[in-house]
């Protein structure tokens, strides 16, 4: 029986990707690795192994990743970490003899100047030198990340644009976990790099899509990198994490994030959620 793994299976990709993946194969077929299992209970009363690991701790991993044969390694939040965490979870999965890898990367990942790349250039790197079949699901920018956003317009605030003309290809959470679950149940093509987003935007047309899913005029508001920065800081931000958000909203102002893809639409054998719906579902 194939057994099928997908790592950080608590957190807000994770969790989704294995609701997904519940709907394509049996439970039996399922397994997570999480940190903590007690937030995993609910995942054990459905049918899905759950297993403990740590991506600091390597032998832990080894343990996880044991019988596994389709392994989705999901990119840890530890930014500072990455490279070193990612790299033991691709060992551990050659030591164990997996039979597949997916990851989730950044969009453009091996040729992009955004500061979010690095870390999964070199993990794309690592996968590609392990010689086990792959696919890379370079994920574009998450709907959900502009949350913040909605909210403050939602209030009276301004749409504040910090990241100029820059296209982004913004898709739901879901939608991304959906195309994820659909390669590790065999549904997409062996090494494969996918170019996962929705139709090109710039923040000017998102605000646009939301003025009309919510009925509120926006008021759009043009602001360069350093006063964006100054924003997030009075905001309550610490100086250097308002500092690598405003880098990273000038570097899609650079097109960073404009990369032209269908495969997302491909992969789901459907088009994306469309953006309208998914605000008001967001906001509801």
């Amino acid at each position: 029986m194939m057994k099928i793994l997908v790592t950080g299976a608590t957190g807000h990709l994770g969790s989704l990707v294995v609701e997904e993946l519940l709907k394509l194969v049996p439970a039996e077929q399922v397994a997570v690795s999480v940190r903590d299992p007690k937030k995993a209970e609910h995942l054990v009363a459905r049918g899905v192994e759950v297993r403990t690991a740590n991506f600091n701790d390597y032998d832990s991993l080894v343990k996880a990743f044991n019988g596994i044969d389709r392994l989705l390694i999901i990119s840890t939040d530890d930014l500072a970490n990455r490279i070193s965490q990612h790299t033991a979870a691709v060992n551990a999965a050659k030591e164990t003899n997996v039979g597949f890898i997916a990851y989730t990367s950044a969009p453009n990942a091996a040729n992009s100047k955004l500061l979010l790349a690095e870390s999964h250039k070199k993990t794309e790197e690592a996968i590609l030198q392990t010689g086990i079949p792959y696919a890379i699901l370079r994920n574009n920018w998450y709907l959900e990340n502009e949350l913040g956003t909605f909210q403050t317009v939602q209030n009276g605030g301004p749409w504040v644009i910090a990241s100029g003309k820059g296209k982004v290809g913004w898709a739901t959470r879901r939608d991304y976990a959906e195309a994820a679950a659909k390669v590790l149940a065999g549904h997409g093509r062996d090494n494969s790099i996918y170019e996962l987003g929705g139709k090109l935007l710039t923040q000017e047309e998102l605000s646009s899509i939301f003025a009309s899913a919510t009925g509120k005029s926006v008021q759009v508001q043009y602001v360069d990198q350093e006063t964006y920065s100054n924003m997030l800081k009075q905001g309550g931000l610490p100086d250097q994490v308002a500092g690598f958000l405003a880098t990273i909203q000038a570097q899609i102002g650079e097109g960073a994030l404009a990369v032209e893809s269908n495969d997302l639409t491909e992969l789901l054998g459907h088009p994306p959620t469309p953006l309208e719906d998914a605000i008001r579902s967001m906001l509801a």
